[in-house]
């Protein structure tokens, strides 16, 4: 399946289009700056670029730099499938370092040992979300990563399903990881499990699932940033999965019961400190996380907003 990529033209610029001109009708060169940021953008921007002009696109053809590190997020990663995930990394002819796939739930097993199959020196995998793939498939993957004296460094599988003891320490033992070092020298923090960057961080535990010490289900584990937690070291009562310790959205403290909490709009926790800081609904006083702020409507008497329950209480009172 090929992914169309087209950028749409914002509202109340249609009359300026005639004025740019397009580089493969008209026979220029972009500049040569262009194609020194080639391998620093994002994969979306990167497909955009292939489209250009002749110049970009045999750029992409024939460099492999761009295509090292390969993350694949929004808005690309619901339409990802495996036969274009396979012709996508087959651009860096085996040498590819990075693979992220962020709730990529259209990939199987198939289609990435295949990929692994091909790209043998990747050091960091991370299928974060990807529910379309099978704990014996991320170990198929992990087994052909861990061969001769290749080291796979770092490896997510949040969100993927029926992942049990035995195959957490499996996955341990072939990347060769002491489960003890790995727990006393990395932070695991709540507020910073979503962002696509933290693959990158050296301090990330090798492993994103732990063994969960309340509760013994291989889940992501979050440590506490609570100072005080910290200063009487109570950061194992504070460690545990998002089930066992809720945690406030926005920072990543455990929000204990006898604690007092913010009233969110959405589903999600915050403390206090935190919702004291957030903008509330003009109605409720409610708070959105800045996950969910998208929700927010603009109230139509005030410069505040309406969440989405006092705005449909509000439509249905009008049509009564």
């Amino acid at each position: 399946m090929d992914m169309q990529i087209s950028q749409p033209i914002p509202e109340g610029e249609e009359h300026n289009t005639a004025m740019i001109k397009n580089p493969l009708e008209s026979g220029e060169s972009p500049h040569e700056a262009m194609f020194l940021v080639l391998a620093y953008l994002p994969l979306f921007e990167l497909l955009s670029m292939t489209q250009v002009c002749r110049s970009l696109r045999d750029a992409l053809r024939d460099d492999i730099l761009p295509w090292l590190n390969i993350v694949v997020e929004k808005p690309l990663n619901t339409h990802l499938s495996d036969d274009f995930l396979v012709k996508m990394t087959s651009k860096a002819n085996s040498r590819l370092k990075i693979l992220a796939l962020i709730n990529c739930f259209k990939i199987t097993d198939d289609g990435l040992l295949q990929v692994i199959a091909s790209n043998p020196h990747i050091s960091k995998l991370y299928l974060r979300g990807c529910t379309g793939l099978t704990i014996e498939g991320v170990l198929g993957a992990v087994k052909l990563l861990t061969k001769g004296n290749h080291k796979l460094k770092s490896l997510s599988i949040s969100g993927i399903y029926n992942v049990k003891r035995e195959d957490f320490e499996t996955l341990g033992h072939l990347m060769g990881i002491n489960q003890m070092q790995e727990k006393e020298g990395t932070k695991n923090l709540y507020h910073r499990r979503n962002k696509s960057s933290t693959f990158r961080q050296e301090s990330q535990p090798s492993i994103d699932v732990d063994i969960c010490p309340k509760c013994g289900e291989v889940r992501e584990i979050f440590d506490c940033p609570r100072n005080s937690c910290i200063r009487r070291k109570q950061l194992i009562e504070c460690r545990g999965c998002f089930l066992c310790v809720p945690r406030c959205e926005e920072c990543g403290v455990c929000t204990k019961d006898e604690e007092e909490v913010g009233e969110a709009a959405c589903a999600d926790i915050l403390c206090l400190d935190c919702w004291l800081q957030l903008p509330k609904c003009s109605f409720c006083n409610k708070a959105y996380c800045n996950q969910h702020a998208y929700q927010q409507s603009l109230h139509p008497d005030s410069s505040g907003f309406l969440c989405s329950d006092c705005k449909f209480h509000a439509t249905q009172t009008s049509h009564d």
